[in-house]
C-alpha cells in the first residue's frame, strides 16, 4: 500500500493531483483513518505499466544548529551568502540564518541527508576556523 505522498513522487506528481484523482474516482484508493492508502494494483491500473517497489522507511535526516558568536552584521551577511551558495543543488540540505544583533550571534539551522549536512559543517569549520581573518569568532 502506498501513500498518497508516496504515489505522487512515483509518478512526478503534486500530491493534490493525486488526491483530485482519488476524489473524481480515477485512482482507487482506502480511506484508512484520515489518509489514503493506494493498492499497487490500482496504480498500476492508473498508470497501465507495473511499478516499482516503494523505497523502504528509514531515510535519515540531520538537524544541527550551529551558534557563532561575535559575528557583527557584516560578518554574518558574509557567512550566510557563503553557506547558502554552497548549498545551491537540488539534493542540498535546507540552510537557515538567523543573526542576533542584540547578541552579536549567529545561528546557522542546517536540515539534510547526513553526507550532505556533514560537507555544510566541514565547510563551517574550515572558513571559521581558519586564520584568513574572515571571521574571527568561536563557535559553541
Amino acid at each position: 500500500m502506498y501513500s498518497v505522498e508516496q504515489v505522487a513522487a512515483l509518478l512526478g506528481l503534486h500530491v493534490r493531483t493525486v488526491r483530485s484523482y482519488i476524489r473524481s474516482g480515477r485512482l482507487n484508493a482506502v480511506r484508512i483513518g484520515k489518509q489514503y492508502r493506494i493498492s499497487r494494483s490500482d496504480l498500476e491500473q492508473l498508470t497501465g505499466r507495473p511499478t516499482e517497489p516503494a523505497q523502504p522507511a528509514g531515510a535519515v535526516e540531520v538537524s544541527s544548529i550551529v551558534q557563532v558568536d561575535g559575528v557583527d552584521r557584516s560578518a554574518a551577511d558574509r557567512l550566510g551568502t557563503l553557506v547558502l551558495a554552497a548549498v545551491s543543488s537540488h539534493r542540498a540540505p535546507r540552510v537557515q540564518t538567523v543573526h542576533d544583533e542584540e547578541r552579536n550571534r549567529l545561528k546557522i539551522i542546517v536540515i539534510g541527508e547526513l553526507a550532505e549536512t556533514a560537507e555544510v559543517l566541514h565547510l563551517l569549520d574550515s572558513v571559521l576556523n581558519s586564520e584568513s581573518g574572515l571571521f574571527t569568532a568561536e563557535v559553541t
